[in-house]
């Protein structure tokens, strides 16, 4: 996403501004542009409405500009004219975020980043899933054991492993159809998808899949 060039990045409904503000701040931290916030008018109630006054809203989102966080704010779910209205006067005044200097560190992302830097010495990277290095996963694969396999790349991050290398070229396996699989299969498990995924294949119409179902 970074490559792209982005104006801006940010979160909008689902939460509140209190629920929202770890995730901000996290954000924040990594994004060399404009940030931005709208956040509902606190939770839903059992009836799918909003509780949270304009003027708690505002007080609580207001906190995202005291503490530098973003560029840009509105609301979502429950707002109306009085809710920004109420953010506006809360946070005229405030400065906007300042946008920090991109990164020269390489920076990979699963669903958490990976920031490569001189604090890591040494990368792991975990290549059991691999047809060409290792007789078990090859096996797996060509067997249609398809959990088994994955169980062998939730082994590897458990273990330490930063980033996952797949390789599933073979002569006799469709390794388009089988990176798809495995990929999806691989990426639904949280504890997996974690960390970015190394695509490996001297294919490209395998890299291909392996990319879109990542």
């Amino acid at each position: 996403m970074m490559n792209a060039k982005p104006f801006c990045i940010g979160f909008n409904c689902a939460l509140g501004a209190t629920q929202m503000y770890p995730f901000l701040q996290r954000l924040a931290g990594l994004a060399h542009m404009n940030v931005h916030a709208y956040p509902n008018a606190g939770l839903p109630n059992a009836m799918g409405g909003y509780d949270e006054s304009p003027e708690n809203f505002a007080a609580n989102a207001k906190q995202f500009c005291m503490d530098g966080l973003i560029n840009m704010i509105g609301g979502c779910c429950g707002t109306t004219p009085d809710y920004i209205h109420a953010l506006w006067n809360a946070v005229k005044e405030v400065p906007r975020r300042e946008i920090p200097a991109r990164s020269k560190h390489l920076m990979l992302s699963g669903m958490q980043e990976f920031i490569h830097g001189p604090h890591i010495p040494f990368v792991n990277v975990g290549e059991r899933c691999n047809i060409s290095g290792s007789a078990k996963f090859k096996r797996l694969i060509k067997n249609d054991q398809y959990d088994a396999a994955i169980a062998v790349a939730k082994d590897q991050v458990e273990n330490g492993a930063q980033i996952l290398d797949i390789n599933l070229d073979d002569g006799l396996i469709d390794g388009k159809k089988a990176m798809t699989r495995f990929v999806r299969m691989a990426l639904s498990d949280p504890d997996i998808a974690k960390v970015p995924i190394m695509v490996d294949s001297s294919k490209f119409e395998v890299i291909e899949a392996g990319l879109q179902n990542c």
